[in-house]
């Protein structure tokens, strides 16, 4: 048994101490944001936003869901998320795979123009034009296709697909198999770790959409959460809300306690998902392929 030297202790002891250091950094914002949107406005005008408050209140949370509008902007941004996601892993599959593949004809300038796409783009007033004339403002669509492939999450998909062994799809051949059987029944289920990786990276994306939902989306019963909870934000500025709905005697909490819940409400979905794949970042996306 080989014991560790004192360069080493002090070594990981630094090392624990910077990465604590830096899970810190991470976290204590986040603990401060759902401290203030539990803090009761009484405190809040007194002590401000606290770790620890005293007093608790839910008043942040009964006004940005006092009526449906909410819970209807977070349907459509499951249904941003989970469309666009699956739109994602399809494009970017059915790309990457058929330029891994050595005999595939005229993958070099394909590669290449992927790669001009990583370094220049049209622009905001192009791309709105091109959307435009393709008839898809004010629809999902609009959220949806216009980013269905990832040019980096392409390159690092098609070098995974190279690294898998030839001989596997030449004993498919074999076996009858075409390509896309091949694909279906051989690549995917050896890429599953990859494909959940990428899975993430793209459905934390379409759950954060904000400026392309205010570019393309005029009809606000299609706005994601994170556009209503802009407007949240706005109008709830000085602490004044709309009373109508909560009765002649509510009175709207602080602004302050109405932007932590609107941060706190638009965080925490994603963070409940993340756990379920996590697994997939720590196996690493080499899992299941043929070792020798």
């Amino acid at each position: 048994m080989i014991h560790p030297t004192m360069s080493s202790r002090v070594f990981d002891i630094v090392n624990s101490v910077i990465l604590i250091g830096f899970a810190l950094f991470a976290i204590v914002p986040f603990l401060f944001v759902l401290s203030g949107s539990l803090t009761a406005s009484e405190e809040l005008m007194q002590r401000g936003i606290v770790l620890f408050p005293t007093k608790f209140s839910l008043d942040g949370y009964r006004y940005i869901f006092s009526t449906n509008t909410i819970m209807w902007s977070l349907g459509v941004t499951v249904f941003i998320t989970v469309a666009g996601t699956l739109i994602n892993l399809l494009f970017t599959t059915l790309t990457a795979y058929p330029l891994a593949r050595n005999e595939f004809m005229g993958r070099g300038p394909i590669m290449l123009l992927v790669l001009f796409t990583m370094l220049f783009s049209g622009g905001m007033i192009p791309t709105f034009l091109v959307v435009k004339s393709f008839g898809l403002l004010n629809s999902y669509w609009s959220l949806l296709i216009p980013g269905a492939i990832s040019a980096f999450n392409l390159i690092i998909l098609r070098n995974f697909f190279q690294q898998l062994p030839d001989g596997l799809e030449e004993a498919a051949k074999i076996d009858g198999c075409n390509d896309f059987q091949i694909l279906v029944r051989i690549v995917l289920p050896l890429s599953l770790p990859a494909m959940a990786t990428f899975s993430l990276f793209y459905a934390v994306g379409h759950w954060n959409t904000f400026f392309s939902a205010i570019l393309y989306i005029n009809d606000s019963s299609k706005w994601p959460i994170q556009v209503w909870l802009r407007q949240i934000v706005i109008l709830s500025q000085g602490g004044i809300g709309d009373s109508q709905e909560m009765g002649s005697d509510y009175v709207a909490p602080p602004g302050e306690v109405i932007k932590m819940a609107v941060i706190v409400v638009s965080t925490v979905p994603i963070l409940i998902v993340y756990p379920f794949l996590q697994k997939h970042f720590a196996k690493g996306v080499l899992l299941g392929s043929v070792k020798g």
